[in-house]
């Protein structure tokens, strides 16, 4: 547990997620709008369910790092990117998703789709082996490639899921729900 909380001190990298409501904070290389772990509110802003900002959108070669801890009797959590943020909960559900990551434990899935027009895609489930472990730290890297996102699990390339909104830069909000608590976003 002591190299988690290592980790959780670390700071984030450029490119980083903003939060939702914009908090001017700096990041230890003086970079205003980023989270900053070392900041004492840092537990408010990394509270689940999160939902931030992606600054710039994604684009080939940017990768978002997602760390946190399982709780310890787990359901599921998802890590959904979407193109923009209505506060209208009826336009939320139009809001294209350009990758929805959903961990179910009771099946030992790792499950990943996509919607498009309101259409969703056919969910991806094959996986060659189940990363998660309750109550354990874990680290998830989308890497966005000019295709697809390559997603990796502790290090491990695990899945590739190949783009559905092919505007890259329209995809530029992260929202995680679930059964984990996060630890550093980046």
């Amino acid at each position: 547990m002591a190299f988690c909380s290592k980790m959780a001190l670390a700071s984030i990298g450029k490119d980083a997620i903003n939060i939702e409501d914009d908090h001017n904070l700096k990041n230890s290389y003086g970079e205003d709008g980023l989270i900053s772990p070392d900041k004492e509110d840092i537990s408010r802003i990394l509270t689940v369910p999160f939902s931030g900002r992606i600054r710039g959108g994604m684009r080939p070669g940017k990768k978002i790092i997602v760390m946190g801890i399982i709780d310890p009797e787990p359901d599921s959590f998802d890590i959904i990117l979407t193109c923009g943020h209505k506060e209208e909960k009826d336009d939320e559900e139009l809001t294209d998703v350009a990758l929805k990551l959903s961990v179910r434990f009771a099946e030992r899935q790792y499950l990943r789709s996509a919607r498009v027009s309101g259409k969703w895609s056919e969910e991806e489930a094959v996986i060659s082996y189940f990363p998660f472990i309750p109550d354990q730290p874990f680290r998830i890297e989308i890497h966005c490639e000019h295709q697809r996102f390559r997603i990796f699990v502790d290090g491990h390339q695990l899945f590739d899921f190949y783009h559905k909104v092919k505007s890259l830069q329209a995809i530029n909000m992260i929202r995680i729900v679930g059964s984990l608590q996060i630890t550093k976003l980046g």
